[in-house]
């Protein structure tokens, strides 16, 4: 999956799980989502994979489940840096949630242009 297509799935889930979810989650505006997702995806690249090797140890005594936990605190501070009147999440649960399906998001849309 290319970059854009990424953003692009990315933007949809976050609005999508607003709709879904709107007392745990808030997305100010079609705007707001596109830029998380471009936030995201920045911290992504240069924070995650930093995160990833301090907590490997968490990592391999869970069997991989503390990167779902990598993945929320990655999605808490997208909140903080596009603002948390914008875009955020009702509480850590929340954000690990969301982690979780965009997760199985990913991977389903991941799945889908693999086999074309």
């Amino acid at each position: 999956m290319s970059y854009f297509q990424r953003i692009l799935v990315n933007t949809l889930t976050f609005i999508s799980l607003a709709v879904l979810f709107p007392a745990m989650v808030h997305v100010s505006s079609i705007w707001t989502a596109v830029l998380a997702s471009f936030v995201l995806s920045v911290l992504n690249m240069f924070v995650k994979p930093i995160l990833t090797i301090l907590s490997l140890p968490f990592t391999l005594v869970t069997l991989g489940l503390f990167t779902f936990v990598i993945n929320a605190a990655i999605l808490k501070m997208t909140s903080f840096f596009v603002g948390a009147e914008h875009f955020s999440f009702s509480s850590f649960g929340a954000a690990l949630l969301v982690a979780i399906l965009m997760s199985l998001v990913n991977v389903i849309v991941s799945e889908h242009n693999s086999r074309k």
